[in-house]
């Protein structure tokens, strides 16, 4: 008998270590997409050769890291937890590294994102 591991993930059975090395592919993918918006900042316009080559390095590495978990999970769930983790944390970074402002607004912006990251997670939770 066929079992699904998790709603978000495409039809077939799949071991706890397939699901956990999914999330895992996710979390770097998310951690270079984090990485080469960083180097981009401090690649100064590309004008400075090795923000520039970690830029290009880390933005391949997130998308094929991306490409890995959405060949077994849902391409809508992975991508939306990878942009908005992304942009969650490149929005953080910016504002503890960059000195960025913080404004009330940016905030609960930033929390609406995580919200809906979570809302498509249990979104999926009762579908087998």
């Amino acid at each position: 008998m066929r079992r699904e591991v998790s709603p978000h993930f495409v039809r077939g059975s799949l071991s706890r270590v397939s699901c956990a090395m999914v999330y895992f592919w996710l979390a770097l993918a998310v951690v270079f997409e984090v990485g080469w918006a960083i180097s981009m900042k401090l690649s100064d316009g590309f004008s400075r050769l090795w923000p520039s080559a970690a830029t290009v390095a880390m933005y391949l590495l997130s998308v094929v890291f991306l490409a890995l978990a959405t060949r077994r999970m849902d391409v809508g769930v992975a991508y939306a937890i990878w942009a908005g983790c992304g942009v969650s944390l490149i929005a953080v970074a910016g504002i503890v590294w960059f000195k960025e402002p913080a404004s009330a607004l940016k905030i609960a912006s930033l929390a609406l994102i995580l919200l809906g990251i979570v809302g498509l997670q249990l979104a999926g939770a009762g579908r087998h």
